[in-house]
């Protein structure tokens, strides 16, 4: 009749894959006229001999799927030659043959030199393993620490200072009178009364108080310059500026309490300093006690003990370590 028979469809072939209870897997061939079943060394011999894009389109199923053919096999088939381990696989015109991507790059052994190994490695992979750092660089920190007078705020920052690099100490802003051995721009940056209010009216500072009839307050561009510098800043203040900066900052900074091992010894340390007057140290005194209170509101407490320096700044670098370590970085927008 002239009628031409229609041509029949190519045979597809498939991998299922089993497991047994102890997790290894076996793998079976599966054609239109047979499946054939494959322990684990041939089975990666097997995978080893395809293309590298084969390799990566093969799915692991549970169980074997068969491969339904909609016609009768032709004679385009893969045979199986030779028995056992040693039975090699060859593929039809249908199935790798036209497959495109690199060429199979053998391993080398692992008693290879570690350079040659390393390029080994390279090339089976198909591309240069990276030598940029796996975690990024953690971001500038805010460091607040507090405490009640007589503590060693200042003696605990000095030594920090000396024994830890990138960091900075803002140096605040008072309206009070300058004790013996400080000085301007190191310890503070002494103003007047009505220059500090200039200060606040310019809103230059991002907290101020008023504390025991004296102003004291933080210059912001002093922290947006050092942090640009990758700097980590350390902020001096009392119990009520750490109130205030909790506000501001929310958990964006790191805020340490500072206390003596008890209150005798803070009471001694007030009264070593002979900087206030009897009437004054009863204040001090007062005030500490109330201060004590809000400790459960910093994120950490230090004991500076008498004589303890060293141990309570190794303490403090301990935190700073610690929160440079986390997988979630405190980001601080001043």
């Amino acid at each position: 009749w002239g009628l031409k028979r229609p041509r029949e469809p190519e045979p597809r072939a498939g991998v299922g894959f089993s497991f047994n209870g102890e997790g290894m897997a076996r793998a079976r061939l599966l054609t239109p006229c047979r499946v054939l079943s494959l322990s684990p060394t041939p089975l990666r011999r097997f995978l080893a001999s395809l293309a590298r894009p084969d390799l990566h389109s093969l799915s692991l199923p549970r169980a074997t799927v068969p491969v339904r053919h909609p016609g009768p096999p032709s004679r385009n088939q893969f045979a199986l030659r030779g028995r056992g381990l040693g039975s090699h696989l060859m593929t039809s015109s249908c199935g790798t043959q036209g497959a495109r991507g690199p060429p199979y790059v053998p391993l080398p052994p692992a008693t290879t030199d570690k350079d040659k190994l390393f390029e080994g490695l390279e090339a089976a992979i198909g591309s240069s393993f990276s030598s940029e750092p796996l975690s990024p660089p953690p971001n500038p920190l805010i460091i607040v620490i507090s405490g009640p007078s007589g503590v060693g705020k200042d003696a605990v920052i000095k030594r920090l200072q000396e024994v830890r690099e990138g960091i900075h100490f803002v140096v605040t802003a008072t309206s009070r009178e300058k004790r013996p051995g400080e000085v301007n721009g190191k310890d503070y940056y002494f103003v007047t009364k009505e220059d500090f209010l200039c200060m606040v009216e310019r809103n230059e500072l991002l907290e101020y108080a008023l504390v025991y009839g004296e102003y004291k307050g933080i210059p912001k561009q002093q922290i947006r310059d050092f942090m640009a510098k990758g700097f980590d800043i350390i902020l001096r203040v009392d119990i009520q500026g750490a109130a205030t900066l909790r506000s501001i900052l929310g958990n964006s900074a790191i805020f340490i309490f500072l206390v003596a091992e008890n209150e005798a010894a803070l009471v001694k340390r007030l009264i070593g300093r002979k900087t206030e007057t009897t009437e004054m140290l009863l204040v001090r005194i007062a005030t500490a006690r109330e201060e004590v209170k809000h400790m459960k509101e910093f994120d950490y407490v230090v004991v500076n003990a008498e004589g303890e320096l060293d141990r309570a700044v190794k303490l403090v670098e301990a935190i700073i370590d610690a929160e440079k370590a986390r997988t979630w970085q405190r980001k601080v927008l001043i």
